[in-house]
């Protein structure tokens, strides 16, 4: 597919890296690990990243291009086996780490040769996170002595590493006197317990940390700048689970194409049920608005244009996922209380996941808090001055 928004050398340029990329390793029978690392030395990771660091110094919409070809080709996908590694800590890195820190992180991140995941949400800190407890405070040695709590962290049972947020500077305001840190995983005084969900699976954990030395050079950004940091971390969840980043296939939305649950409509006599029906096209309707407003964002960029903002799809997306799955039980009727059925679908696992939808990455009502208060320009919602200290806030 060719984009008139783009140079044609440009394309050109990357549809040669790809060639000489599959010539040089097929991803049907290379051990995905390997692959992804030739991927990333090839300036294949994402091509709007700089030289030598995963990338071709490229317009980013180019990486749809090679994403679709090594698609075509049998590749994997890296975000799946990483999906908070590649989706949210590899952007992290190359807006703010330093030279030392993406040469040290980047490629492993990309490869999966090791796993991330985010430690932002508290007991008394989810959707205001900027008001978290867990403490940093500055040792001797230059380095970080952390204490606190952290809930909600998907996949950290299996990280390596953990984008920390937390305060260490309890006499600023909340949102001044924070600190991101990429925290060891497997360091002494981190404790993973999973957190059982309604659908039986522990995907999501809490985390505990007593007394963790994090070194200073794990750092990223400046002591209270925090805030800043993390706003790019969430900026790329919310695309990351809109569908809109890298790694989605065009046809996906809401976890799955709606032409199949349509084809199990048809297979399963459903479809001849006006209502049924009525909900199928509304779906299909709502799933082509949220594609089409993903590929408007993306192009965007194309033209020098910010993006639309990630709160707007992760809003449209995390609402539709559920309606989706509703209607899946509607189309299953009865069949529907199996958790699995013949073909292996997991119709009723998949309507009890979807509900989560609309609370990891934002809620609603705080998606629209930023929407109204950042992209419309409504005045915010009453509360403390912006300056007062985090110490003298009242807590959860």
């Amino acid at each position: 597919m060719v984009d008139a928004a783009l140079p044609g050398t440009e394309q050109e340029l990357v549809d040669a890296a790809v060639d000489e990329l599959l010539t040089g390793i097929d991803p049907r029978s290379a051990d995905p690990k390997d692959f992804f690392g030739a991927q990333f030395d090839a300036g294949l990771a994402n091509v709007s990243f700089p030289v030598g660091r995963g990338g071709l110094g490229l317009p980013a919409p180019l990486q749809r291009r090679v994403d679709e070809q090594l698609r075509a080709a049998g590749a994997k996908s890296p975000v799946m086996r990483n999906p908070l590694g590649v989706g949210m800590g590899l952007p992290l890195l190359i807006t703010h780490g330093t030279a030392e820190q993406q040469d040290r992180f980047l490629r492993r991140c990309f490869t999966g040769a090791e796993i991330w995941c985010q430690l932002f949400s508290e007991p008394g800190a989810g959707s205001d996170v900027a008001s978290l407890s867990t403490r940093a405070v500055r040792q001797p040695d230059g380095g970080w002595r952390v204490d606190g709590q952290k809930v909600w962290s998907s996949l950290a049972h299996k990280a390596s590493v953990g984008m920390l947020l937390a305060r260490c500077d309890p006499n600023s305001p909340k949102h001044e006197g924070l600190l991101v840190l990429l925290v060891d995983m497997t360091a002494p005084g981190v404790t993973v317990r999973p957190l059982r969900e309604i659908t039986g699976e522990a995907v999501f954990n809490e985390v505990f940390f007593s007394s963790v030395d994090v070194p200073d050079d794990r750092r990223i950004g400046a002591p209270g700048e925090g805030w800043q940091v993390a706003r790019t971390i969430l900026t790329n969840e919310r695309v990351m689970l809109s569908g809109a980043g890298a790694g989605t296939g065009p046809d996906v939305v809401g976890g799955s194409r709606i032409e199949k649950l349509i084809d199990r409509a048809h297979a399963n006599g459903s479809w001849k049920d006006p209502l049924v029906r009525d909900e199928l096209v509304r779906r299909f309707v709502e799933g082509q608005l949220i594609r089409q407003t993903n590929i408007r964002s993306r192009q965007r960029g194309t033209r020098g244009l910010p993006p639309l903002h990630g709160a707007v799809t992760k809003l449209s997306q995390g609402l539709y996922n559920r309606r989706l799955q509703a209607t899946a039980l509607r189309v299953e009727g009865p069949a529907a209380t199996a958790w699995k059925s013949a073909d292996g679908a997991g119709t009723a696992s998949g309507y009890l996941r979807a509900q989560a939808n609309t609370i990891e990455g934002g809620t609603p009502e705080m998606l629209r808090n930023t929407i109204g208060e950042r992209l419309l320009g409504l005045p915010r919602d009453e509360g403390p001055a912006r300056n007062t200290p985090w110490s003298q806030l009242r807590k959860n």
